[in-house]
């Protein structure tokens, strides 16, 4: 169970020139008292193909963390455009905003980022250099990407089980010969009292069939017997389609809403860095 819950984050100059600081106003809620701070984090994707280009943007220690909700609100700067190439600064790229409690991460909320030009004209014949101080950015905060992981807090008993607890009951069971051995005495029994019973009934109609004349009318017996079996055989195969027919179809193929945005046209490198 973790300790730090985020309950809710709003992104609060929203769309932005691309040279805007960023502002989130988040609100999260502590369990129990903390002996450290939280560290949050933002990071600012600069490429799609290629983590060299990533800013840290800013971070920031909250501490000491009250029991109960709490709300504060994080400003970023901007990415610098220098680190970043020129055909990476329009379209769409990711922001990544962690928590993380004694350097463990329990917390990623990742952001598509749709940057373009603020007019028209750009947009449909931009430049070969990319003109910053027109580019503006809109952050899809409707839908963002959550993911939570398990974290050792301040006791041991918090920590995330590394290994299956052991069963030390398990290892007194004995196997081997016993392992099955009451099922096969019983089947062996009752294959012994099947091969001594007798039934008189049989006995009966085996005394009564000595010295039994043939009927004259056994050939018609025989063709009746034939259509008995036909009719038998034929009602087998269409109860054979009839199970065929019944037998069912195959079926086909980590709060807030998980990765359900749609996308813009040129997010598809974009879902490559979120589980970055």
């Amino acid at each position: 169970m973790s300790v730090v819950s985020l309950l809710g984050v709003n992104v609060l100059n929203n769309p932005a020139k691309f040279s805007d600081p960023y502002q989130f106003e988040i609100t999260f809620e502590c369990l129990e008292e903390l002996q450290k701070d939280l560290e949050w984090k933002l990071t600012y994707v600069g490429s799609a193909t290629s983590d060299e280009h990533d800013q840290e943007l800013d971070s920031l220690l909250v501490g000491p963390i009250p029991v109960g909700v709490n709300k504060f609100v994080f400003e970023a700067d901007p990415p610098k455009t220098a680190r970043i190439p020129d055909a990476e600064i329009l379209g769409v790229t990711v922001i990544l905003l962690t928590c993380s409690y004694d350097g463990r991460e329990f917390v990623r909320v990742g952001y598509y980022v749709n940057n373009e030009y603020d007019s028209e004209e750009l947009n449909a014949d931009p430049p070969a250099k990319p003109i910053v101080e027109k580019v503006k950015r809109n952050v899809l905060s409707e839908k963002p990407r959550v993911t939570r992981f398990a974290i050792k807090w301040d006791s041991e008993a918090s920590a995330p089980a590394e290994f299956p607890p052991d069963q030390p009951e398990a290892d007194l069971v004995a196997d081997g010969e016993e392992y099955g051995a009451e099922e096969l005495a019983e089947e062996e029994a009752e294959l012994a009292e099947e091969a001594t019973a007798v039934d008189p009934d049989a006995m009966v109609e085996d005394s009564e069939m000595t010295g039994a004349e043939v009927d004259p009318a056994g050939d018609d017996s025989d063709a009746g017997s034939e259509d008995l079996e036909a009719e038998s055989s034929g009602s087998e195969d269409e109860l054979e389609e009839e199970e065929g027919e019944g037998e069912p179809e195959a079926d086909g193929d980590d709060a807030m809403e998980m990765d359900g945005a749609e996308k813009p046209n040129l997010v598809h490198q974009a879902d490559a860095v979120m589980a970055h």
